[in-house]
C-alpha cells in the first residue's frame, strides 16, 4: 500500500474522482500544507492557515501506478488557475501535488514538465510540487460526501 495526496480544489469532487479508480483502497479528504494545529474546515475557509484542500489515496502499487494518479489529478482540474478552482476561490484551492517520497517527486516534476511541454494550457500551470506534511483528516460530515448524497460530481 502507498499513500498519494493531492490539492485540486474543493475536496468534494476530487475525491470523488480517485475513489472510483481501480487499485485505490481508500481515500480520506483533508487539510495539508499550512500552519494550525488541527485545524477545522471553518478554520481552513478563512484562508489563513495556509492549508489546502486535499485528498489522501490509498492505493496499491500492483494495480495503478502513481503516474496513472498522477493523470487523473491533472486531467480532473485546471492547473492554470492560482487559488482558484471554477467558483471557489483561496489558497485552500490551490492546485498541488505533496509527495512521500523522491520516486514521487520525480515522477510529479516529470509530468508537470510533459504537460507544460504538451501545450494543452495556453496559460503557465501553477501547480506547486512539495514535500508532504502533516495531513489533518476533514471533519466525518466532508468524508464521502458525495457518495453519501447519492452524487458523481459538484453541481453548482
Amino acid at each position: 500500500m502507498e499513500i498519494a495526496t493531492f490539492g485540486a480544489g474543493c475536496f468534494w469532487g476530487v475525491e470523488e474522482t480517485f475513489r472510483k479508480i481501480p487499485g485505490v483502497i481508500n481515500t480520506s479528504v483533508g487539510y495539508m500544507g499550512g500552519t494550525t494545529e488541527n485545524p477545522t474546515y471553518e478554520d481552513v475557509c478563512t484562508d489563513q492557515t495556509g492549508h489546502a484542500e486535499v485528498v489522501r489515496v490509498e492505493y496499491d502499487p500492483e494495480q495503478v501506478s502513481y503516474e496513472e494518479l498522477l493523470d487523473v489529478f491533472w486531467n480532473n482540474h485546471n492547473p492554470t488557475t492560482l487559488n482558484r478552482q471554477g467558483p471557489d476561490v483561496g489558497t485552500q484551492y490551490r492546485s498541488i501535488i505533496f509527495y512521500h517520497s523522491p520516486a514521487q517527486k520525480k515522477a510529479a516534476e516529470e509530468s508537470k514538465r510533459r504537460l507544460e511541454q504538451s501545450g494543452k494550457w495556453k496559460k503557465p500551470i501553477v501547480t506547486r510540487i512539495e514535500p508532504a506534511a502533516k495531513f489533518w483528516r476533514a471533519e466525518e460530515f466532508h468524508q464521502r460526501y458525495l457518495q453519501k448524497r447519492g452524487l458523481n460530481h459538484c453541481r453548482l
